[in-house]
């Protein structure tokens, strides 16, 4: 019973260490495409707009899927096998360590979230004064924040600020989570 249950524990841990490796391949392609697109449309106009190639680019085929929609589940997939494969080595740490990962984990949460619901309420306010004019144009808004020389696309802006909301939203429940093993082993 006991082998059944350990090399059911293998293939699980080979799933998630195989799907972490997919995902993070595909973040590093990603990154790179369009820190090359990026820095090519930099040198040729002097300018440019954080995210809009990821935006702009649908794959495999026009009108799939954008790689910044990629980008978004790959990493917050990532990041649950992450937790999956190393969360109990968060159990093992002093209480004053863990406390501490909470506390800037929640503040990167709070962070993340209001980014999303401002980046959210400009490109909602943007799209619908361009509504109000007949235009509907839903990927080419960006702000420019936080520096006016560099903007940042508001489809990526979006995007990415819910999955690192989602990212640290998680990772606050996994390490307050109560230490079940633990708890029980001090009863003993």
């Amino acid at each position: 019973m006991r082998s059944a249950l350990e090399k059911d524990e293998r293939r699980t841990r080979k799933v998630f260490l195989g799907v972490f490796y997919v995902c993070a391949t595909a973040m590093a392609l990603i990154t790179f495409y369009a820190m090359y697109v990026s820095l090519d449309e930099y040198y040729k106009t002097g300018r440019v707009i954080i995210g809009k190639v990821l935006v702009d680019t649908e794959w495999p085929v026009h009108g799939v899927a954008k790689l910044v929609t990629y980008l978004q589940i790959v990493s917050v997939v990532a990041w649950y096998c992450v937790v999956r494969l190393g969360g109990d080595k968060v159990s093992g740490m002093p209480k004053w360590i863990k406390s501490i990962l909470q506390l800037v984990v929640m503040v990167i949460a709070v962070v993340a979230l209001y980014e999303f619901v401002y980046n959210f309420t400009i490109w909602n306010s943007l799209i619908t004064a361009d509504a109000i004019k007949g235009v509907l144009d839903f990927d080419n808004k960006s702000v420019q924040y936080p520096d006016p020389e560099t903007p940042w696309n508001l489809v990526f802006a979006t995007k990415m600020s819910l999955a690192a909301f989602l990212i640290a939203a998680h990772g606050f429940y996994t390490m307050s989570k109560p230490d079940k093993k633990r708890d029980f082993e001090q009863l003993q």
